[in-house]
């Protein structure tokens, strides 16, 4: 028994041995291949570490316009860079570099595996790709010398790379050759040139504050410029910054106190460096920046034909500058207008403010990508809607006072019409041109907001997402919306139902030649063509809409016909007018960037159309006259209209007063009476659909209601005053 245990014990244990030994030799001959290949890496693949100071820094990058004939951004590189001593770089802008982009830099030999590591679980806990873990050297030894792949082959050789760095030149020079080197932002290379760009001054005398706002911008230059709109971000990662620096002991809670005390935006210098459509560019760049990533763009040598029409934009920028003019008596200070080719989705024209480089007006928010709402421009989504159901421009629906129940705030939803009257019975055509509020909400009821919403989205909409928020005052303009959003949504119209998304890059290519092929998206169909033919028939009648907005006003071309839609907001914080033909579609907004009201009566039509009709009018002239096709009229069967939706039979009864005595008085007298002594009450009787004799006798109609199940159905059908006045 006891030889049996033995003879376990000592097989367990040779099998352990064997095991370890075989380990062992598998870990030396891992760490043997990994040595050299290191070594044939270090002294074979990698450039020598002398040539980081020798090397030709990547060329400039040029955004033009469409005809490639007009510069309108350069995206510097040696050329915009001014290469400074070690004793010209202020101590505190090394160690707020170092807090932000590599707090062991001192300590790690050029790479740090504890970044490596926390970049990794941050990554993994986000499935994707959200921290990095390279140190300043390695940014510099991918900036010199390697390509902005992100493969795992660039990152060895970015590791190696960074070893021979580390052994050649000191942390100081290394250091230095980073700030001399690394973008800012507003073609900027290098803290000398930031420094006198953003600040007027040499880096020499840069304040911790400075130091710290500067450091914040290489993570995303085209992002956080200061010359951008995103200020709270930018002021955010400086902050933090900051506080990082005084966890690190790179200044006192004094200094790090202090310096968040400075509005160091406030210091920022205007940008006087040449560019065309500013607005544009940095939407374009944001757009590249996200694809391709900010070395590439900032150091590529690249050639960026847009898609602006330099032509279109100078006629856009007069208009809103002119326009905006002319506006300051009705209390509006900004005005933005974009344009985009419905059959490409090109964006022609990008304004975002009458003046980017005034800060008076916060010329520099780009209005055109802002949020804000639309007013009434929004009501032709519900209402398109509304045909995707069934129900057509003929289709009759009641303007009348009505209780639409609760809110959001508790108390009666009651919306009344911009003129303060009711209109009685109208077809859906006529409350949409005459941009009637009451029918409006009683369409979105009808169609849905959750439907209407779909819509809006699947046209181009990338705002109003939260559906929570949202009510029946959605269809007056209670969400916020983008007015490039609008435009290209507006253009599914004029194409007929074709949605084609927004294109702002024609061609990209290196200085090399090489072509980077832009992603080319196939039209959509997102719409019944009769519907969108429903639309732009309504939105191009001048006769339809003339009772509200007159025979003559900004909407029409005298040469050809348009549509175009209004829209005001509650307290006129918000003005506009968004119409198109099938070849162009036109946004304007004016108002505030405050969001500050203006006066009373600044409405769409008087504030934005004039705009409008200016750009349309100048770009146009020359163009060849295009026409909407006419939808196919709905050929009503019986009264009931039951093939447009839901609706019920109702006769309409009209008694007459006198307005002064109260008393009832006839039709017939009525009519011989002065109309300003009569008041008039109409009532909408519902008739039982299966009694023809009704129908017969009278003047019944029928009328897009909810289902009778519907509790809104009986706050609709009994009306007893204020129906018409």
């Amino acid at each position: 028994m006891k030889k049996t245990v033995k003879k376990q014990r000592t097989g367990f244990w040779f099998f352990f041995k064997q095991i370890t030994l075989g380990v062992l030799d598998a870990a030396i001959v891992v760490f043997i291949g990994l040595t050299l290949v290191f070594c044939w890496m270090y002294y074979s693949v990698t450039p020598a570490a002398s040539q980081l100071a020798t090397r030709k820094i990547d060329q400039t990058s040029i955004i033009y316009d469409r005809s490639g004939q007009h510069v309108l951004y350069e995206l510097h590189g040696e050329e915009n860079r001014k290469i400074v001593a070690h004793d010209e770089i202020p101590e505190m802008m090394r160690n707020a570099t170092i807090a932000t982009e590599d707090a062991n830099f001192y300590y790690h030999p050029g790479v740090d595996p504890l970044a490596i590591a926390r970049a990794l679980k941050v990554n993994f806990q986000n499935n994707g790709i959200r921290q990095g873990g390279s140190t300043i050297t390695q940014q510099l030894a991918r900036s010199a010398f390697l390509t902005k792949d992100r493969t795992l082959k660039r990152k060895v050789l970015e590791a190696v790379f960074a070893f021979k760095i580390e052994r050649h030149y000191s942390k100081q020079e290394i250091l230095d050759q980073y700030l001399n080197e690394v973008p800012y932002g507003a073609n900027t290379y290098g803290v000398e040139t930031a420094t006198q760009t953003y600040f007027g001054k040499s880096a020499e005398d840069l304040t911790l504050d400075e130091a710290a706002f500067l450091a914040a911008l290489p993570k995303a230059p085209s992002y956080y410029s200061p010359y951008n709109t995103h200020h709270d971000a930018i002021t955010a990662r400086q902050k933090a910054i900051l506080g990082r620096m005084g966890e690190l002991k790179f200044a006192s809670k004094d200094e790090v106190r202090n310096a968040l005390a400075v509005d160091t935006l406030s210091k920022i210098k205007p940008n006087t460096q040449a560019i065309i459509a500013p607005h544009f560019v940095f939407y374009v760049l944001e757009q590249l920046e996200a694809k391709y990533g900010k070395e590439f763009l900032q150091t590529g040598g690249l050639k960026i034909h847009t898609t602006l029409d330099y032509a279109m934009q100078k006629i856009g920028e007069e208009a809103v500058t002119v326009g905006a003019q002319k506006n300051i008596a009705r209390g509006a200070t900004n005005a933005a207008l974009v344009a985009v080719d419905p059959k490409t989705g090109e964006i022609l024209t990008m304004v975002g403010s009458k003046d980017y480089f005034d800060p008076t007006i916060d010329g520099q928010v780009n209005i055109a990508t802002s949020q804000r709402q639309p007013g009434s421009s929004f009501k032709p989504f519900a209402y398109a809607h509304a045909f995707e159901l069934g129900y057509q421009p003929e289709t009759m629906i009641l303007d009348a006072q009505t209780n639409f129940g609760p809110d959001g705030s508790g108390r009666s939803y009651i919306p009344r019409n911009y003129d303060g009257k009711f209109h009685g019975l109208l077809p859906m055509r006529s409350t949409l041109a005459m941009s009637l509020n009451v029918p409006a909400v009683k369409v979105l009821y009808l169609a849905s907001i959750d439907g209407t919403l779909d819509l809006a989205h699947r046209m181009g909409i990338t705002t109003l997402n939260d559906r929570k928020r949202y009510g029946l005052s959605l269809v007056l303009g209670g969400g916020e919306v983008k007015l490039l959003d609008m435009a290209s949504a507006f253009s599914v119209f004029a194409t007929e139902g074709l949605r084609n998304p927004l294109v702002s890059v024609l061609s990209l290519s290196d200085h090399n030649g090489k072509i980077y092929q832009q992603e080319q998206l196939s039209p959509q169909r997102i719409m019944d063509v009769q519907v969108a033919r429903k639309i732009n028939s309504i939105l191009s009648d001048n006769v339809a809409r003339t009772p509200i907005f007159g025979a003559r006003s900004p909407l029409i071309l005298a040469d050809r016909v348009v549509a175009a839609k209004t829209g005001t907001t509650s307290e006129f914080r918000d003005a506009w007018t968004v119409g198109y033909t099938p070849s162009l579609a036109v946004g304007v907004w004016a108002g505030n960037n405050n969001n500050y009201p203006m006066k009373a009566g600044a409405d769409g039509v008087f504030v934005a159309a004039p705009i409008w009709h200016d750009y349309m009018t100048k770009v146009l002239t020359g163009e060849p006259v295009e026409t909407f096709i006419a939808y196919d009229t709905y050929q009503q069967k019986d009264s009931k209209m039951a093939d447009v939706g839901p609706a019920a039979n109702v006769k309409v009864k009209v008694t007459y007063y006198n307005n002064k005595t109260g008393k009832f008085i006839s039709e017939a007298k009525a009519r011989k009476t002065d109309p300003k002594k009569i008041d008039k009450k109409i009532e909408y009787i519902q008739i039982d659909a299966g009694n023809s004799k009704a129908m017969a006798n009278g003047n019944a109609v029928s009328m897009a209601l909810p289902n009778s199940n519907d509790p809104m159905y009986q706050n609709w059908i009994n009306v007893n005053k204020g129906a018409q006045n």
